[in-house]
């Protein structure tokens, strides 16, 4: 069992959703998920994870034959936001397992300090701040957005 996340949390979770979401569905590039959605990212034993956000590409979804359970693809791009509660280093190593698992680009959003960590490897990520642009263009075709309106 895990505690909800907080006001904070749950704004900036929504509202990074919902600015992907308008590019995605604009786009027709595929599908965004919110926190509730369960991805099987491992086998033998089962591990479900869900992340606070998740975009799905159209090709992805193409081979999905079942979309009322848990998903059984990895996601093109993760968003996770940092909680009061969490340690950086357990959201970091969260990060890292989703790379793992075959996800493209992680975005750990820190609410607190308001700034993003982009992962496209487990070795190294991309830090921004409220005056930089976020290119993830080659996660989800054509989006770039500034920083600063995930905590406007």
């Amino acid at each position: 069992m895990m505690a909800p996340g907080g006001f904070e949390h749950g704004r900036v979770a929504l509202r990074i959703g919902s600015l992907l979401d308008q590019h995605v569905r604009k786009n027709s590039l595929g599908s965004v998920c919110g926190a509730e959605t369960g991805f099987i990212i491992s086998r033998d034993p089962d591990t479900v994870r869900a992340p606070d956000v998740a975009f799905v590409s159209a090709p992805t979804l193409a081979t999905i034959e079942d979309p009322t359970g848990y998903l059984e693809v990895a996601p093109s791009l993760v968003v996770e936001v940092v909680s009061p509660n969490d340690r950086f280093s357990d959201v970091e190593e969260k990060a890292r397992m989703w790379l793992r698992s075959g996800v493209q680009m992680v975005l750990v959003v820190d609410p607190r300090t308001r700034v993003v960590h982009a992962y496209r490897n487990p070795q190294s990520c991309q830090l921004l701040g409220g005056g930089d642009v976020l290119d993830a263009g080659d996660v989800v075709p054509g989006w770039k957005v500034a920083v600063g309106e995930f905590f406007a």
